[in-house]
């Protein structure tokens, strides 16, 4: 074996750096970052049903891809947790929770017809293929829309939780019957239970109430009722047409008010989010400190 002294052998190393080219040496190799999940590719079927997809009157088809171990369904208002990919039936991505590496929640009441009637089916861990029609593309709530025209999902139930089921809008809520009082300032009222009680509160006073609001459209806008908990605020921290209202009041009385704008939050509220124009609420008088 050939030997070389130390000096001979370092300039010989230097030198086959330089022939070969400039050996970086500023920072040690990092290790590439794992590429982001992508929505998974569209099913062969994604253009239409198999003769073998079970149907629903509605126009729904589906097939079970796989089944999980829960037996109770969700109801037509519960939240539920979803992994979900939908595509167009030429293929197309729609919307997907793949790529964002965990489960979506939902409302049932803000999912397209076909998915909340599909999902309606299936129980905790099961994942189905729906193939939705463009009948079934609307959603439970007004101005909300899916994609235009059919559709199919690929949707896997994670798990639901139970909601309460919503408070009815009243049947007068867009306007007072004839038997409803009128005060000088434009508030209408009825009573729909009577109380036991005898004081009535001051506007200086503080009470605790269960109410529920509603636009004249008959849309739900805030519920202690829904919240399962009661609210307490002093009268005078409050719209005028409660003010003025719930002083009509003993405890144990539930009445429901007929709001004008000028008595509620205004055409043009000042409050972020607060109900524009004349307002609908049901209140229950619980007590006065």
């Amino acid at each position: 074996m050939w030997s070389y002294p130390p000096t001979v052998f370092l300039v010989t190393t230097v030198l086959a750096a330089l022939l070969v080219g400039p050996v970086a040496v500023s920072q040690p190799i990092q290790p590439l970052g794992s590429a982001r999940p992508v929505a998974p590719a569209a099913p062969p079927d994604v253009a239409e049903a198999p003769p073998q997809a079970a149907r629903a009157p509605s126009g729904l088809a589906w097939k079970v891809l796989s089944k999980g171990k829960g037996a109770t369904h969700p109801g037509p208002h519960d939240k539920v947790i979803l992994n979900i990919t939908g595509w167009t039936p030429e293929g197309e991505v729609i919307a997907s929770s793949i790529p964002d590496g965990e489960p979506r929640s939902f409302s049932m009441d803000d999912l397209i017809k076909g998915l909340s009637e599909g999902l309606r089916l299936m129980a905790r861990g099961d994942k189905h293929r729906m193939w939705i029609p463009a009948a079934l593309a609307t959603s439970g709530q007004p101005k909300r829309r899916g994609p235009a025209g059919p559709s199919v999902y690929d949707v896997e139930l994670v798990d639901f939780v139970k909601m309460p089921d919503p408070i009815p809008v009243p049947e007068d809520v867009a306007a007072p019957p004839a038997d409803a009082k009128r005060t000088p300032s434009g508030l209408v009222y009825r009573f729909l239970e009577r109380g036991k009680g005898k004081d009535r509160p001051k506007a200086t006073s503080t009470v605790e109430v269960h109410y529920s609001g509603w636009t004249p459209d008959g849309m739900l806008f805030d519920s202690s009722v829904s919240r399962g908990k009661p609210a307490s605020f002093p009268l005078n921290g409050v719209i005028k047409g409660w003010t003025e209202g719930v002083q009509l009041m003993v405890v144990g009385d539930k009445a429901r008010f007929w709001i004008p704008s000028a008595l509620a939050y205004g055409d043009t509220p000042s409050r972020p989010g607060a109900p524009i124009g004349p307002l609908v609420f049901d209140i229950e008088l619980l007590s006065i400190r």
